[in-house]
């Protein structure tokens, strides 16, 4: 968590502090990696100026399980004023997976549905895309849990 705090602020102060750097408003694909509380791979189309969807495959683990994620994300994208560039986004999405626990070598299928809030970047001069964004999620299988913990840090290849 430390490291993800640190990320955001380094990422803050390189965006306040390169004022000229101008950015392009949109991008149509971008692939790339996902690192935070799990790591994974991502990739975002979008389909119209303001929507895109998001799609994440991410694996976690810690002493006690391991679990893998497949996550489909609907997001509205928004544009933020006198940031040329950066914009916030939101929307829902859902998630299958599976967890296996360490201890009893059992596996649990899991599903989700999940949310999104966050800031995306692309910089102008470079094919180069930064997402900073917080995926609660609502567990609804095997348990019906809140997980809070989906903060992550996206850098993608634009195309």
């Amino acid at each position: 968590m430390k490291n993800l705090l640190l990320i955001c602020l380094t990422l803050g102060i390189i965006l306040i502090t390169q004022q000229d750097i101008k950015a392009q408003q949109t991008y149509k694909n971008a692939i790339g990696g996902r690192l935070g509380t799990a790591n994974g791979i991502t990739y975002k189309t979008f389909i119209n100026s303001d929507r895109a969807l998001d799609f994440i495959l991410n694996f976690r683990s810690n002493e006690k399980q391991s679990t893998f994620r497949f996550t489909g994300l609907y997001e509205i994208h928004n544009p933020i004023n006198n940031a040329p560039g950066l914009r916030w986004y939101y929307g829902p999405g859902a998630t299958v997976g599976s967890r296996k626990f360490k201890s009893s070598d059992t596996n649990d299928l899991l599903v989700s549905l999940d949310g999104v809030l966050g800031l995306d970047y692309k910089f102008a001069d470079a094919p180069i895309n930064l997402a900073l964004d917080w995926k609660p999620a609502i567990e609804i299988v095997p348990n019906t849990e809140f997980d809070a913990q989906g903060f992550g840090l996206s850098i993608r290849f634009t195309f």
